[in-house]
Formats: C-alpha cells, sequence, structure tokens
C-alpha cells in the first residue's frame, strides 16, 4: 500500500471547481464534464487499483482526508470521486482475467455501481445472465463501467457482475431534495450474458477482500458529509461575522444576541472536530487491511453512524442560526444543510442497526 499518493493536495483544486460549478451541477441534477475529467485527472478512480494494473493502491486514510477535502467545494463532486474510487475497490474482487477487462486501457476507469442484491441471474455456458433494475447509482452517466448484485436461483446466494457501458441502460431518475448533483440514476439490465471472469461471489466483501467490506462502507460517505459541513462552517462563520459588523447581536438590538452566534460557533466547530477525529481512527484502523478484528468492524460502523448525527447537529444548528440570506434557496449554506442531511439517509450510516451490532457482544456476555 502506498503511504501517500498525492490525492489530497490535487483535492483541493477539484473542489473549488466542484464549487463553481455547483449551481449548474444542481439544475442539471449531475455533475458536469469537466468536473468528471478533472475527478479522474485528480486520481480518484486509480487510488484503489492495484499497481501491477496502473493504479497507486493507496490507503483509507489519505482517501477519507481527499474526500472531505472536496466535500467543502461540492458535496456531490465528493461523493461521486468517493464512488469512482470504492467501486473500483469493490471491482478488484473480479478474477485477473476481469480484472484486466476493466483496466485494461488504463487505471483512470469510472466504475459505478451497486451492492444490493436485487438484480436476477441464471447460469449460462461460460457464464450468467443478468436482469435487473438498480436505483440510485451516482455518477452512472459517465460511467465506463458498473459493478451490480444479483441473486443466483435456488437459493445459491448473491454474485457481483461487471459490465461495460454499453451493455446496460441508464435510466433518468434521480430528484433527491439533497445531493442533486450526483446524478443517482437507475441502471437497466435486460438478459446481458456476463462471461464467468466478470463475476464475483459477494461474500469476498465480507470475508476480507483488502479489508472486510462492514469496515469501510460507511467510509465512502461519511467524508463528504465531514467535509460539506466545514464548508458550511466556514460559510456561516464569514455571513455571521459580517452580520455582527453591521451591527446585530447588540444588547436590546434585533435579532439573537453575541453569545447566541458565539455558542453556535463553538458548539457546532466542535462537534465536526469530533466527527473528524473518529473518522481518522476508523479509516486507520481500514489500513491494517484484514487483519480487523470483529470489535474493531462494530466500533467503526458505531462510528459512521455516530460521527454523521454529529455533524447534522452542527449543520443544522447553524442553519437555524443563519438567518433569512442563509435560508434561501441555492444559497451554499442552504445547499450544504440539504447536502449533509440528504447523506445521514445512507444504510451505511444509519445508528440503530450500528448499536444493534455494536452491543451485540457486550450484552451477549451478560447474557450468558
Amino acid at each position: 500500500m502506498v503511504t501517500g499518493t498525492g490525492l489530497v493536495e490535487r483535492a483541493g483544486g477539484l473542489g473549488e471547481l466542484g464549487r463553481r460549478r455547483a449551481a449548474d451541477a444542481e439544475e442539471q441534477r449531475r455533475l458536469t464534464p469537466d468536473v468528471v475529467a478533472l475527478m479522474l485527472e485528480s486520481g480518484f478512480a486509480r487510488h484503489f487499483v492495484p499497481v501491477r494494473l496502473g493504479g497507486v493502491e493507496g490507503g483509507f486514510s489519505e482517501f477519507a482526508r481527499a474526500v472531505a477535502t472536496v466535500a467543502e467545494g461540492c458535496a456531490a463532486t465528493a461523493w461521486c470521486a468517493s464512488v469512482a474510487a470504492s467501486l473500483a475497490r469493490v471491482a478488484t474482487c473480479l478474477p485477473e482475467e476481469g480484472q484486466a477487462d476493466v483496466w485494461g486501457g488504463g487505471a483512470d476507469v469510472f466504475v459505478v455501481g451497486s451492492l444490493s442484491p436485487v438484480g436476477k441471474a441464471v447460469p449460462a455456458p461460460g457464464g450468467w445472465r443478468v436482469s435487473g433494475s438498480w436505483a440510485y447509482i451516482s455518477g452512472v452517466d459517465y460511467s465506463d463501467w458498473v459493478v451490480v448484485c444479483a441473486v443466483l436461483p435456488g437459493g445459491g446466494g448473491a454474485r457481483l457482475f461487471a459490465l461495460p457501458r454499453g451493455a446496460y441502460a441508464v435510466k433518468d431518475t434521480w430528484t433527491g431534495s439533497g445531493m442533486r448533483g450526483t446524478g443517482s440514476n437507475t441502471v437497466i439490465v435486460d438478459d446481458v450474458f456476463v462471461p464467468e471472469s466478470r463475476s464475483a461471489d459477494r461474500q469476498r466483501l465480507s470475508d476480507g477482500h483488502t479489508v472486510p467490506i462492514q469496515a469501510v462502507n460507511g467510509l465512502s460517505c461519511a467524508p463528504a458529509a465531514l467535509g460539506a459541513a466545514r464548508g458550511a462552517l466556514k460559510l456561516w462563520t464569514s455571513d455571521t461575522a459580517q452580520r455582527l459588523a453591521r451591527g446585530g447581536g447588540r444588547v436590546g438590538g434585533p435579532g439573537p444576541a453575541l453569545s447566541t452566534y458565539e455558542a453556535v460557533l463553538t458548539r457546532s466547530s466542535g462537534e465536526i472536530d469530533a466527527a473528524m477525529l473518529l473518522l481518522e481512527r476508523a479509516a486507520s484502523v481500514a489500513d491494517r487491511g484484514p487483519r480487523i478484528s470483529e470489535e474493531e468492524i462494530a466500533r467503526n460502523v458505531r462510528d459512521y453512524a455516530l460521527s454523521t448525527e454529529l455533524l447534522v447537529s452542527a449543520v443544522n444548528r447553524m442553519f437555524s442560526a443563519s438567518g433569512t440570506s442563509g435560508q434561501s434557496t441555492g444559497s451554499p449554506l442552504e445547499r450544504a444543510w440539504r447536502d449533509v442531511n440528504s447523506i445521514a439517509t445512507h444504510i451505511a450510516l444509519t445508528f440503530d442497526p450500528a448499536a444493534v451490532l455494536f452491543a451485540s457482544r457486550p450484552f451477549a456476555l451478560e447474557a450468558a
């Protein structure tokens, strides 16, 4: 594993371009082409790709910092950058022949997909015939490959299937109130043959293919919320300072007192820092690879959910104290508020399932 690839340094430029194009991305409900091009040029797609295929085999800590850096400018751009890296890592589960198909032309390939087992696959000579519909596939309009999950007949489990562009259709279905620029549309696969070499047992992800998927699943989502909350803090602090300079916050004057703004700043910045520390630890655990214990997996899952709750709390507090201008539709702060709350609904960041997993061992010991 490479310990430093320059991804974080390059992420700053991508975040800035994403910020400038954010309004267009929201209107079009997908990233603009120049943002996608810079995302690939910056190295997100090749971050987890094996060196032998032109990738850099980068680490999770660097990945998480880079995604958060991009999200300070545009959460939707950061989310798609995370997808490009994370789904490429999933595709490395394929047999070597399948990996060569995906990355034979270079490592900067935009792989998207879904791990939800909602498709159907039946055996065919030399492979499988796959059909199904997978919703919420972020970045799919610009994708080169898609990885989808389908159920096998007769209770045979589920498998992952990699399909090149042209083997699947894209249905325009994305109308989310937050993360509008992600273009999270629907993939349609209609009885397409997939060779065995482009397929893998879904269980490989859980059994420790480089690192168990449970230990890192939330890491593909939470850093985007962290960066968006940081960006919101900068916006809110700047806007509030200008409001105070115009005479707001005076005793007996209109609006909240100065102490109210001080409390919002202090508590929200503290929650953002606490979330950052939780995610940094989770990423450092992930960087240890398949040696992660079940207890550490449960703690990581808890920390992804807990850090996201902290970020939602911080952003909602700032939004409530932002005044009419900050809450105007389309303002950068209003967009960050929508984006962070939207990210928090992802299943990988849901607190109750994380609590069940984390508490299962201690409570099981007590019950015994």
